[in-house]
């Protein structure tokens, strides 16, 4: 992917027929970063060889990776492995890794299921977005059954307090999140969780990365309706910080 001013990556952003075609990201300024490609907006096209591809909602490990290898954890927790992407990752880096599923009986809701896992200097949470997946269909701890929005933040919420019980200090927590909509109107997720992180004395510990997604399911289908479609998800990286004063 090239990168071009904004004036010239507003020209390219769209054909004559006002269809999208391939965006050009804007220059990044030079620093010391160990990951100079890692900035706001992470466009990395593939997945890599990591997690079951088939797992639905299985995010692609591109983004963990880089996030690793900028933050050069010690230790990493994933509460929600799913499909084992973050598992896969940690093991090409030499990153000790410890990762759970309400499938495999670990609730992360509880604060008893944390008892004795220790510290971890980065977490990474690829929770459910709502109800738009439903992975354990007849479990009502999975966040995917939530009945409403609203309980659906109180239960990530709860996430959150009992990993950052875990959290060593100066460690980072990474949340990947989309959005949808649910009875016509769209959930605001993004928001809905950084609002319960601020709760649990979370913020933000880098600017939040816009992940374009890549090989979704809906990226295929065709509709009759006239819409903006979302093409991407929000990763909020946090740390255990006072929350400023507005």
């Amino acid at each position: 992917m090239t990168r071009e001013t904004t004036d010239e990556r507003r020209d390219h952003a769209t054909n004559d027929d006002g269809r999208a075609r391939n965006i050009v990201l804007p220059e990044a300024p030079e620093t010391k970063s160990p990951v100079p490609g890692l900035t706001s907006v992470h466009a990395t096209p593939g997945r890599g060889p990591y997690g079951d591809s088939r797992y639905r909602g299985n995010c692609s490990g591109l983004l963990i990776r880089d996030l690793l290898r900028f933050y050069r954890p010690r230790r990493v927790l994933d509460p929600m492995e799913g499909g084992g992407t973050c598992r896969d990752v940690c093991r090409e880096l030499g990153v000790a890794y410890d990762g759970r599923d309400l499938k495999t009986g670990f609730d992360a809701s509880r604060p008893e299921d944390f008892a004795g896992l220790g510290r971890f200097d980065f977490i990474w949470m690829h929770p459910p977005y709502f109800q738009m997946v439903r992975y354990n269909p007849d479990d009502p701890r999975c966040l995917s059954n939530a009945d409403t929005p609203g309980n659906f933040a109180a239960k990530v919420r709860c996430v959150l307090r009992n990993c950052r019980g875990v959290l060593a200090p100066r460690g980072r927590l990474a949340i990947l999140i989309g959005d949808g909509k649910h009875e016509g109107q769209y959930l605001g997720l993004p928001f809905r969780v950084m609002n319960a992180a601020v709760a649990e004395g979370f913020w933000l510990a880098a600017p939040e990365i816009i992940r374009f997604g890549r090989g979704a399911t809906s990226s295929r289908q065709s509709y009759s309706g006239s819409f903006i479609p979302r093409v991407h998800d929000v990763c909020l990286v946090l740390e255990a910080s006072k929350v400023p004063r507005v």
